[in-house]
């Protein structure tokens, strides 16, 4: 066996590399595409790396199967493996702890839902179920809208509410632009559900607008 048969290759895959630093110094301490590598393998493009690079982590995790496979070197499998890891990161984010947390303000409310939500491309309409001492005791999806509409009727916001004996609930909704400024669809709804909940005596406690890293409640905005 010749000397040059035992060297490491001289130019190796930029995925491999960020791979490899991943497995060395752990997924803690990766950036996102070294994690993506390590995920799909250290075989791909290096123009495929670089185009990666160039995408922030919330628009990676809203790509399509069929938009990730168009990339050099990632077929659809490898595309498949990608979503999943992000759908499984979203789910993992909306476990409640074996605890249940308590809710006493806006803060506390956006640190429970904005690690998924702010992520989401169409508007999510949800609320926090609580108990008599603001213990979450649920988090239920009413609607998922289009890009900038979530269609929410009284019915289906209190349904599981009175199902499940909330004492009171907090409204929390997404805008998938990331600006969690309130429109006047915002402030009509809140009026109109708030109203509805008072008559059936579940207490709408607020409503919190999430963004991407920000979040405005409606009820420090006094519309509650």
């Amino acid at each position: 066996m010749s000397l040059s048969e035992n060297k490491e290759p001289v130019n190796k895959p930029l995925a491999s590399l960020l791979k490899e630093k991943t497995v060395k110094y752990g997924v803690t301490e990766s950036d996102i595409v070294g994690l993506i590598a390590t995920i799909l393998g250290g075989d791909i493009p290096d123009e495929t790396v670089k185009s990666l690079m160039s995408k922030t982590v919330r628009d990676l995790s809203q790509m399509t199967v069929e938009e990730i496979e168009t990339f050099p070197g990632i077929g659809r499998t490898k595309a498949v493996r990608l979503t999943a890891a992000f759908e499984l990161a979203r789910r993992l984010a909306t476990l409640l702890p074996e605890e249940k947390p308590v809710v006493k303000s806006p803060n506390e409310v956006a640190a429970l839902v904005m690690a998924e939500m702010r992520y989401l491309n169409r508007e999510n309409f949800r609320i926090l179920l609580l108990s008599t001492k603001n213990h979450v005791i649920g988090i239920e999806t009413v609607s998922v809208g289009t890009l900038n509409l979530s269609l929410v009727h009284p019915r289906e916001v209190f349904r599981n509410a009175i199902k499940k004996s909330a004492n009171s609930i907090i409204m929390v909704h997404n805008h998938p632009s990331g600006d969690p400024t309130p429109s006047s669809d915002d402030f009509s709804i809140t009026e109109q559900l708030t109203k509805a909940g008072a008559i059936i005596g579940i207490q709408v406690l607020d409503h919190v607008i999430i963004g991407d890293g920000k979040f405005i409640s409606l009820k420090e905005r006094g519309v509650i």
